[in-house]
């Protein structure tokens, strides 16, 4: 009985340290860089592409090669996520206040930002991969606009 227990408690320490650790993007901790992020989202950009590239490429061969493909397909997915988590948890949840200049502006190209990658996940439109590239040039200058990168 005893044994089980201490097997509860350390579940419970691993999941209330868990839940901690998932919560330290949102406190007030002063580290940011804007820049890097835009950075980042550039490359998950570039990523979409090349896998954009890479599933035409394998629907046109014969024999489709099925396990290549379906990776490609998951590799444009994840890294058009991962840049919609970089749009909303990062600028628009901790960066964008709605005080600051231009804050509509500013969100309604995140938002579409938002939008083309989920165009991203659906197809393999290089349109909206080229619709992206432009909203973040747009975005930087908003965001950036009088400031150094």
């Amino acid at each position: 009985m005893r044994k089980s227990v201490q097997v509860l408690l350390i579940i419970c320490a691993v999941f209330l340290a868990s839940s901690y650790v998932a919560a330290h993007c949102e406190i007030p901790c002063g580290i940011y860089d804007d820049a890097m992020r835009v950075k980042m989202i550039a490359e998950h950009i570039t990523t979409i592409e090349k896998s954009m590239n890479q599933v035409m490429k394998l629907q046109g061969e014969k024999p489709v090669n099925y396990n290549q493909l379906v990776r490609w397909v998951t590799n444009k997915d994840d890294h058009a996520s991962k840049l919609q988590d970089i749009v909303t948890q990062y600028f628009m949840t901790q960066r964008i206040k709605p005080d600051a200049t231009k804050y509509q502006e500013k969100l309604v190209v995140l938002h579409k930002m938002l939008l083309y990658a989920m165009k991203c996940k659906q197809t393999t439109d290089l349109d909206n991969v080229n619709t992206l590239r432009s909203l973040l040039k747009q975005f930087e200058d908003l965001y950036f606009e009088g400031s150094p990168k």
